[in-house]
């Protein structure tokens, strides 16, 4: 019920009659009155006055299950599951362990806090307190091990446009799909997938994203940015959740339609910040230079050498960057 009061409160303009939630609800005056006081003792604050009703004046940055709700529709991912903890040691590591459990149907973890948070190829993740998105999302997509690797990339366009939809963000994604801003990043992401030979048991997809971050320590700094460094202001971390979460469903629909980024091209290669841009291809035994034209179905990044011919990059242990810098 605390969640339908919160959407009630957030979706109205001015204040909402207690009768008419009581009405929208099936519930009494009490009951909503108890909920209300609920909400506000978890920082909230509400104001009520006679013969007006309810209205939402601020809310705090808490990404519980309710908060989450309230910014998101019944028919924006009918049936996802939502766990949040405090704190955990990684968002990826609980969304394994409870497929492991029986944990059926798409599901979504998050935490305010990670102590062992995963980066790609072993690193740490910071993960303080307050500041960023944790999240993983746990599916079972029907689709072949070797084309689990491009949910990634679905992912990464999802950050970027659930951004944009709820901040107003231009954001633009490099290859494969780190989000970035004013050409630093803002976000990381790790897909991790338990398969048999042409079986998919399930697949979870961690995000990070600096949402409050105010600084960032060595190298870091010119590295990386924060959605509030860009804005200028403090967001709200459930609605950045809710807004990727969105994106992700209308974009991860589209991608099993084909079983690839047949469907996503155009929106995926219209942000890609590489683009039509010089960049060095690192291999693990050599790199290279070349001109960025796009990614394919496969989610691979074509590259035009500078002897004219073509090739197409798999992400797997190869690192892209800019000619002189990250992008």
């Amino acid at each position: 019920m605390k969640t339908k009061i919160l959407t009630a409160l957030r979706q109205a303009k001015d204040y909402v009659s207690g009768q008419e939630l009581c009405d929208s609800l099936g519930v009494s005056r009490t009951a909503v009155w108890k909920n209300i006081k609920k909400l506000q003792e978890e920082g909230y604050v509400i104001t009520a006055v006679q013969n007006k009703g309810y209205r939402l004046e601020e809310s705090p940055d808490v990404i519980t299950v309710d908060d989450v709700r309230s910014f998101m529709k019944p028919e924006d991912w009918p049936d996802l599951q939502l766990f949040y903890e405090d704190e955990t040691d990684s968002t990826n590591t609980w969304a394994k362990q409870a497929a492991e459990q029986g944990v059926t149907g798409d599901a979504v973890f998050f935490a305010d806090r990670q102590t062992a948070g995963k980066g790609r190829r072993g690193r740490v993740w910071e993960s303080p307190s307050g500041e960023s998105v944790y999240m993983t999302i746990l599916l079972r997509p029907d689709l072949a091990p070797e084309r689990a690797s491009m949910l990634t990339l679905v992912k990464g366009l999802s950050v970027v446009e659930g951004c944009r939809d709820v901040l107003g963000l231009q954001g633009q994604i490099k290859w494969p799909n780190d989000m970035v801003l004013s050409g630093k990043k803002v976000c990381g992401i790790l897909t991790e997938m338990s398969a048999q030979i042409d079986y998919i048991n399930y697949v979870v997809i961690g995000t990070g994203i600096n949402v409050n971050r105010k600084e960032f320590p060595g190298e870091l700094k010119d590295k990386a940015t924060s959605l509030s460094l860009e804005l200028g202001h403090p967001v709200q971390r459930s609605m950045v959740i809710a807004g990727v979460l969105k994106a992700f469903r209308k974009n991860y629909q589209i991608f099993m339609e084909t079983g690839d980024l047949t469907g996503l091209l155009d929106a995926y290669n219209s942000i890609l910040v590489n683009k039509d841009r010089e960049i060095q291809v690192l291999e693990p035994a050599h790199k290279y230079t070349g001109i960025a034209r796009g990614i394919n179905a496969r989610g691979e990044l074509i590259v035009e050498k500078t002897d004219g011919s073509i090739c197409c990059v798999y992400a797997g242990e190869v690192s892209v960057r800019g000619l002189y810098g990250y992008v």
